[in-house]
């Protein structure tokens, strides 16, 4: 084969790149929890489910460069794809928690047979004319993808399948792979840096990128100021992509030292500005910059600079990049995010450390006395602004305080009341009655003008955190046929989060007693005599489905901040249910549950439908429920 035909493979190379980081991007890191979300599994067996994905992708990454049995890379590659195919096809079928656990397994285990031969033989893929563009295109384009809206709002079953599908595409382009009689030798035109320093850099960078990404996606503040929005997934799109090009120049002109530490520079700064919700904007523009550098260079270092004399060399620093780094420091940072809601200062200072370390080291030999200077002007700078900020007085209001101002400033007093009428069906409905005198404290007092929605004198005991911010983003699809205007914009700073913490500390003093007798309600018999269960099924479809079933509009949205992913309610499980009870029994219960909802909960009552409606809805249940089990 000539010098000329090894060189115009580069696309290929290219293509497997980009194929791999958007089955792993949309398909194992995304539509994967969300596909188990709406299959109802628990929070406790995600964790599970999630450990044995990292449990197949480092086994095989270890694993992989040691199958000398197994010469071929393209056998390897195909078998990679084939792996990852399948599992995203069983993705769509109903499973269990073994089976998610399976399949997961399969995931990680499918990733790190294709990662690592991809790393490994990626010299002979990409071609010798500029493989590192072709690097950077294939991650650059993976990225854009992802968030193209179309693509990164589709329901969970079309990503799996269209990551199955792309498997598919990847075992076709390892038919057009000519086998060239030697590799050509890439060699970094920077002195290199540590193996071990490399792995300590990548994970760091790999760890703050895994928090960062749990933490906006589980913060509806965060989450609609970063990719939420066609304009910011466009946005997104465009910065990953022009920063995985610029990525492969540096690292062609640079090496890797500049890239690690521009990729820290950009994630630590934006994990430091996603502490502040007013900050979440400029954080967008930083984060993704970030991580598409360090993605290009996750690549290219174990395959196209590192200092390795041969492919099983390369293949087993890439088995240990990706099984420390890669899976590693995703699941620590996972974690973090699960465990903490943010990244600790002292973290990213940590993380700049391990990344920063050696071109410090470099620095102080060759330019002992500038380095202490900068450090001196830095240290000046930074306790100089500590010292004004000290200068300004603090704001004296608290967010409830706050909340409530914007409760006026945003004119919800002409909707909603705060005053439960004594004698009167307000009792039931919307809790205990404040005194007058109780009224007369408040400045100024809100009990509205008058009332076209709910009273909220004691929504805080009837409502979550989580639906209050889901019916502000959008009320129409949360409560129904809501009229009330969409609220988000109020989230592209504090006035949104500063709201919902008034609403929730809206209670009446003898809350508890009211929630006792709530429980103690149940329907008129005359209401369960006029129940219409095909009524029942059209005021479920308005009001529950939403939540209820598993392609539900606000199930979707939210499922990742549930406090409890709600039943799927067609389909069970029924928790709050006893397959002993009567059908009178279940209708009861279920009722309670619509009327007023389960307290602790994200689940909201109903209490301005009659008790007919209700009584319709729960006999529609009952039936459906009935129906579900004589399938099973």
């Amino acid at each position: 084969m000539s010098h000329a035909k090894y060189g115009s493979v580069g696309w290929q190379g290219a293509c497997l790149v980009g194929i791999t980081y958007v089955y792993f991007l949309i398909f194992a890191q995304f539509a994967f929890l969300t596909r188990l979300a709406n299959l109802g599994v628990a929070d406790v067996h995600l964790k599970t489910v999630m450990a044995a994905m990292a449990a197949g992708g480092i086994l095989l990454s270890l694993i992989v460069p040691r199958l000398d049995f197994w010469p071929s890379p393209n056998l390897r590659l195909r078998a990679g794809f084939f792996a990852s195919g399948v599992a995203a096809f069983l993705a769509l079928l109903r499973l269990n928690f073994a089976a998610a656990a399976a399949v997961s397994f399969l995931i990680g285990a499918g990733l790190g047979l294709l990662t690592v031969t991809l790393v490994t033989h990626l010299r002979r893929f990409a071609g010798d004319r500029n493989p590192l563009l072709a690097v950077g295109v294939g991650t650059g384009t993976a990225y854009l993808i992802c968030n193209l809206p179309p693509f990164f709002t589709a329901p969970s079953e079309v990503q799996a399948l269209s990551a199955s599908v792309l498997c598919l595409v990847g075992i076709g382009i390892t038919f057009l792979l000519p086998a060239p009689p030697q590799e050509t030798q890439v060699v970094s035109l920077k002195p290199a840096v540590s193996f071990y320093r490399v792995i300590a850099g990548f994970t760091a960078l790999v760890w703050l990128d895994s928090a960062a990404f749990f933490i906006i996606q589980n913060t509806p503040t965060l989450k609609a100021g970063t990719w939420q929005g066609t304009l910011h997934l466009w946005s997104n799109g465009i910065l990953h992509f022009a920063a995985a090009l610029a990525c492969a120049w540096f690292l062609r002109r640079r090496g890797l030292s500049p890239v690690l530490i521009a990729a820290f520079l950009a994630l630590g700064t934006a994990c430091l500005l996603l502490l502040n919700p007013e900050r979440t904007i400029l954080a967008s523009f930083i984060y993704p910059v970030g991580v598409s550098l360090y993605s290009v260079a996750l690549v290219a270092y174990p395959s196209l600079l590192a200092p390795a004399a041969s492919a099983a060399e390369r293949g087993r620093m890439a088995g240990w990049i990706y099984a420390i780094a890669g899976w590693s420091g995703s699941a620590m940072g996972v974690g973090m995010g699960q465990n903490l809601g943010y990244i600790p200062p002292l973290f990213v200072a940590a993380a700049g450390v391990a990344v920063l370390l050696p071109q410090l080291q470099t620095l102080a030999r060759r330019r002992g006395r500038e380095l202490v200077l900068t450090a001196f002007v830095m240290i000046v700078a930074f306790r100089g602004g500590q010292i004004l900020s000290g200068l300004q007085p603090p704001s004296q209001l608290t967010p409830v305080e706050r909340g409530r101002q914007v409760y006026i400033s945003e004119g919800c007093i002409h909707c909603h009341s705060q005053y439960v009428r004594p004698n009167s069906t307000d009792v039931t409905m919307w809790g205990p009655v404040e005194s007058i005198q109780q009224i007369r404290l408040q400045s100024p007092p809100l009990i509205g003008n008058r009332r076209q929605g709910p009273d909220l004198s004691n929504v805080g005991a009837r409502r979550s955190v989580l639906w209050l911010e889901a019916h502000f983003y959008n009320p129409a699809e949360v409560s129904g046929a809501s009229i009330m205007p969409a609220y988000g914009f109020l989230f592209r700073d504090q006035r949104g989060s500063d709201l919902v913490v008034y609403l929730e500390s809206l209670h009446a003093t003898d809350t508890e007693q009211h929630l006792n007798e709530e429980k103690q309600w149940q329907p008129s018999a005359d209401a369960i005599a006029q129940a219409n269960a095909a009524v029942g099924e059209l005021l479920y479809r308005r009001n529950c489905a939403t939540c209820h079933d598993a392609d539900g509009a606000t199930r979707r949205t939210w499922h990742l901040s549930f406090k409890h992913l709600p039943a799927n309610l067609p389909n069970g499980p029924y928790l709050y249910l006893s397959s002993t009870d009567s059908q009178l029994q279940r209708i009861t219960r279920l009722a309670q549950i619509a009327k007023f909802g389960i307290s602790g909960t994200d689940m909201p009552g109903h209490e301005y439908l009659p008790d007919e409606d209700i009584a319709s809805i729960s006999l529609w249940l009952t039936q459906t429920i009935a129906q579900s089990n004589q399938k099973q």
